[in-house]
């Protein structure tokens, strides 16, 4: 049995401000993620979208498919690496759904070097 990698939600503008300058970032059009090493030993996940994404709604689904896309990828997370990851949506994420962003954000983790 596989042991997955704790998470805690990041939720201070501190946090994500020192993932955006100290972090290194993985660009893609339906996805902006952020890495950055921590301390605690344990992974810390913030998700953003602008109001450039569109009204309430279309945030609000964003970071739902964001997070759907996330819960794939926990399991497969290297256990022992503390990080704060930001996911930043962009315009096509709310178009997409969460198998979509769920190869792009896998794509992007295996090059952090935090996932199998």
């Amino acid at each position: 049995m596989s042991e997955t990698v704790k998470t805690v939600v990041l939720n201070t503008n501190s946090d994500f401000r020192r993932a955006y300058w100290r972090g290194k970032s993985y660009k893609h059009p339906a996805l902006v993620t952020y890495v950055n090493k921590n301390r605690a030993g344990i992974c810390r996940i913030g998700i953003t979208a602008g109001k450039k994404i569109g009204n309430a709604v279309h945030r609000n689904r964003a970071k739902r498919v964001i997070r759907a896309a996330f819960a794939r990828c926990k399991p497969q997370l290297i256990s022992g690496t503390g990080c704060d990851i930001v996911f930043v949506a962009r315009t096509k994420t709310t178009y997409s759904n969460s198998n979509d962003i769920y190869a792009v954000m896998s794509e992007q983790l295996k090059s952090a070097g935090i996932m199998k």
